[in-house]
C-alpha cells in the first residue's frame, strides 16, 4: 500500500498537533506509512522531497498536549504558477504518496482541492479545516478547530486590559485578529464584556471610511463619559484593514503582500492610527481621553489547546485518516451534530471567484444583537432620548443640534432588537426597543 502524506498550510492554531498526531495513529493502525512533510507546501514546490519525517504512533502519541506544529508550517502558495501545482504532485508521487491530508484555512482548502485535481486520480486529498478566525464555510454552529482555545485566552488578556483600564482610567484599542471576518473579535468582547467591539460585517457598504470607525469609537468614549465611567477596552477586528479605501490608510500602499495576495495586516499599525486620529476627533471636541492601543493574536495561535480543541481536533484528525484510507476524496472534514460530514471542495467554492467561501459573522443573529445591545455605543434610542442626547452633548460642550449634525449619522444602518411576544409562541418581530441603558463594566 502506498503512503499517506500530512502537511500543515498558513498560520499556527491550537489544535494542530492533535490533528497530525490522531491521523496518524488512525493510519499506522491499518498498515499504512505515513509521511509527516515538513513546512507546508514550501519544499514540495520546489522539488525538494528531503524536509520529511517518517511518522509513528510512539513518536506522536502525546504531541496533541502540546500547541505549535511538530511539522512547521508555511504560507506558501502552490497555485500561484502552473508549474508549481505540476512540480508538488509530482514531488507527492516521488515520495510514493497517493493519500493527503491537509491541515489549514481557506487558502490551504483551496490549494488542497487544486492539488487534487491537478493529479487527476494520482492522488485522494481531503483537508481538515484549522484556522482561529473561524471563517471556513460550515454550518454556523460548527467551529474551526482553535477557535475556542484562541478565545479563551484572548477573554483572559482583555478582562486583564479591563482591569487596568479602569485602574488608570484610560482606553485600550484592542486589535484581534481575522482577516476577513470579525469571529474571534466578536467573540472574545461579548465574552470577556468589553466595552465594544468592533467587526467589518457590521458596515454595509464594500468600503469603510476611516472616518465612521473613528466616530464610533469616539462617540462610544464620549456615551462612556455622559454615563460617569472614564475607562473603556475596544475590541477592533483587523479585518476592517481590507475593507477600507487605501486613501483613507495610505500606510496600506507600502504594506508587502503574502504568497495568496493578502495584505500582510500586521505590517499596518492599525491601533496606533485609530489611536492618533481618535484622539484628534475627541481633542477637536474639547474631550481628552488616554487610549492605548495593543494587538494580540501571535499569542493566541501557539497556545496549548483547551481540552474542547483537543478533543475536537483529534476526531477530526481520526476521521480525515479514515475517510481517505477508505476511498474518500475532495472533501473538507467536518464534525456535525457529532457526526462526521464529509463537504465535498465543490461545496464550499465560490463560482465567481473560484476560491473557498468564506464565512462571515451573521450580524442579523439573535448572538450577534445580544453582543450588541449589551456595548456601550451610540445607539438611535440614545438620539430619541432628550435626557442621555443633552448628556452627550454635555460631554462635547455643543449644543444638541450640533452633537446630532457630528454623530447621528452613525445609527442610520443600526440593525433594529428583536422583540419576542410570548402570547404569539415562537414568533417573533424587528422592532425597536424601549431604551436601556448599558450597565457600567
Amino acid at each position: 500500500m502506498k503512503k499517506l502524506a500530512i502537511l500543515v498550510g498558513g498560520g499556527p492554531a491550537p489544535g494542530i498537533n492533535a490533528v497530525i498526531g490522531a491521523a496518524t495513529i488512525r493510519t499506522a493502525l491499518s498498515g499504512i506509512d505515513v509521511v509527516g512533510v515538513c513546512d507546508g507546501f514550501s519544499n514540495l514546490i520546489k522539488g525538494d522531497v528531503s524536509k520529511v519525517r517518517h511518522l509513528t504512533i510512539e513518536e506522536v502519541s502525546r504531541i496533541h498536549f502540546r500547541g505549535g506544529s511538530y511539522l512547521g508550517i508555511s504560507r506558501a502558495n502552490p497555485t500561484k504558477r502552473p508549474e508549481d501545482l505540476e512540480q508538488t504532485v509530482l514531488s507527492l508521487l516521488r515520495l510514493d504518496v497517493d493519500k493527503l491530508i491537509t491541515i489549514g484555512g481557506d487558502d490551504t482548502c483551496f490549494s488542497a482541492s487544486q492539488i487534487e485535481r491537478q493529479s487527476k486520480g494520482r492522488l485522494r486529498v481531503v483537508h481538515v479545516p484549522k484556522t482561529i478566525d473561524n471563517d471556513l464555510d460550515l454550518p454556523s454552529s460548527v467551529d474551526t478547530f482553535g477557535f475556542q482555545t484562541a478565545r479563551h485566552i484572548g477573554c483572559e488578556l482583555v478582562e486583564n486590559l479591563m482591569v487596568d483600564a479602569k485602574t488608570t482610567h484610560r482606553w485600550y484599542f484592542v486589535i484581534a485578529m481575522g482577516r476577513k471576518a470579525g469571529h474571534l473579535a466578536l467573540g472574545i468582547g461579548k465574552a470577556a464584556g468589553a466595552t465594544i467591539s468592533l467587526i467589518p460585517e457590521e458596515f454595509a457598504e464594500p468600503r469603510v471610511r476611516l472616518k465612521t470607525i473613528v466616530d464610533t469609537l469616539a462617540g462610544a468614549i464620549i456615551k462612556r463619559l455622559a454615563l460617569g465611567r472614564s475607562d473603556g477596552v475596544a475590541v477592533i477586528a483587523e479585518g476592517l484593514v481590507e475593507r477600507m479605501d487605501e486613501e483613507d490608510l495610505a500606510h496600506l500602499k507600502g504594506v508587502e503582500r503574502d504568497a495568496h495576495g493578502h495584505v500582510r495586516i500586521a505590517e499596518v499599525p492599525f491601533g496606533d492610527i485609530l489611536k492618533e486620529q481618535v484622539q484628534r476627533r475627541l481633542s477637536s471636541l474639547g474631550v481628552k481621553a488616554t487610549i492605548q492601543s495593543t494587538n494580540i493574536g501571535y499569542e493566541l495561535r501557539c497556545a496549548d489547546p483547551v481540552p474542547q480543541d483537543m478533543e475536537y481536533a483529534r476526531d477530526l484528525g481520526y476521521c480525515a485518516a479514515k475517510y481517505v484510507i477508505e476511498g474518500g476524496n475532495a472533501a473538507m472534514v467536518s464534525m456535525q451534530n457529532s457526526r462526521f460530514v464529509p463537504v465535498a471542495f465543490d461545496d464550499i467554492m465560490d463560482r465567481k471567484t473560484g476560491r473557498t467561501r468564506v464565512r462571515m459573522v451573521d450580524i442579523s443573529s439573535d448572538r450577534y444583537m445580544i453582543a450588541r445591545r449589551y456595548m456601550v455605543r451610540l445607539r438611535r434610542d440614545d438620539f430619541d432620548d432628550g435626557q442621555m442626547l443633552a448628556s452627550l452633548a454635555t460631554v462635547v460642550k455643543l449644543p444638541i443640534e450640533g452633537f446630532e449634525g457630528e454623530f447621528k449619522y452613525l445609527v442610520e444602518q443600526e440593525p433594529l432588537p428583536r422583540i419576542f411576544f410570548p402570547d404569539e409562541g415562537d414568533h417573533a418581530r424587528t422592532a425597536p426597543a424601549p431604551s436601556v441603558r448599558p450597565r457600567s463594566k
